[in-house]
């Protein structure tokens, strides 16, 4: 995934926000199987890097394509 414009940017800024609410909540949590709930977390933090990684390559493209001109 590579992040193309700044509508796509805001995206993935919400989606970023929801998933690191969702990340606390489940930190909060203490009822249910250990290894399910260890496992989602893992997968919910997983993605939370994946948008962090592609927010700061689109930032960085753009404050480079803006250093250009």
């Amino acid at each position: 995934m590579s992040l193309q414009n700044h509508r796509e940017l805001q995206t993935t800024r919400e989606k970023l926000r929801m998933l690191e609410e969702r990340y606390e909540a489940e930190m909060r949590q203490v009822r249910g199987d250990r290894h399910v709930r260890e496992l989602s977390m893992r997968s919910i933090k997983r993605l939370i890097n994946q948008l962090k990684e592609e927010i700061a390559r689109f930032e960085s493209r753009s404050s480079f394509g803006s250093e250009r001109k």
